[in-house]
């Protein structure tokens, strides 16, 4: 994969209830190499087309008519856990990129960002790797762990070497093979690492290691 060409061979739908958005962004990912394969300008649209195309991201607008988008992220992963969406919004309150991250959005991006970061966000989130926006992580870690627990006080040694690379967006076959550890072994980890920090799941885990100075937002 070139860099030029940082989304070449991938697969995306794209849904927006905006047709100028749509093209905007369209323009962008294909520019980068994508193939938009499906679009969609509702919620329940955007389930049926993620449904039938099963693509690499599907780049979904928050807000959009009938059960809206993060009605159609919920629908969604509730029936495929490994599906990678990159939420967007116009939107400035932090409990809606809160609720993406606790409904399973792999990645959530301001419409304010900038074009590159857009391009950045769905490669991201096509490799099954969490991205938020850089400008908002900081403030969405404050106000949402603002009384969590500080991780190196909550965990044992092991537990917080795993915490670091799971905040970071490795997955637990990844953390299995560097510790030396049987997957099983780090999904008990995992579990005592969300209990301890109150996080249900690994966006929210690496949300916490931002508050606490312990990766880059």
């Amino acid at each position: 994969m070139s860099s030029s060409q940082p989304l070449a061979r991938l697969r995306v739908v794209l849904a927006d209830d905006h047709a100028v958005v749509r093209a905007g962004f369209r323009m962008l990912i294909e520019g980068a190499g994508a193939s938009i394969v499906a679009e969609a300008s509702n919620g329940d649209d955007a389930v049926r087309a993620f449904d039938e195309h099963h693509p690499d991201a599907l780049v979904m607008d928050v807000s959009m008519p009938g059960i809206g988008g993060l009605g159609a992220l919920e629908r969604i992963r509730a029936h495929d856990e490994r599906a990678r969406v990159l939420m967007l919004s116009a939107h400035d309150d932090l409990q809606i990129p809160s609720r993406a991250l606790k409904l399973g959005a792999t990645g959530y991006l301001s419409k304010r960002a900038d074009p590159q970061d857009l391009v950045r966000a769905v490669a991201q989130v096509a490799r099954g790797e969490r991205y938020l926006d850089p400008e908002l992580a900081p403030r969405l870690a404050l106000a949402r762990f603002g009384d969590a627990s500080d991780p190196a006080e909550a965990l044992t040694d092991k537990e917080f070497a795993v915490f670091l690379q799971l905040a970071r967006g490795q997955s637990v076959n990844q953390v299995a093979e560097s510790q030396h550890l049987s997957p099983s072994t780090v999904g008990t980890h995992l579990y005592n690492i969300k209990r301890k920090l109150n996080a249900s799941n690994s966006a929210e885990l690496a949300l916490i290691a931002v508050r606490a100075g312990l990766i880059d937002a």
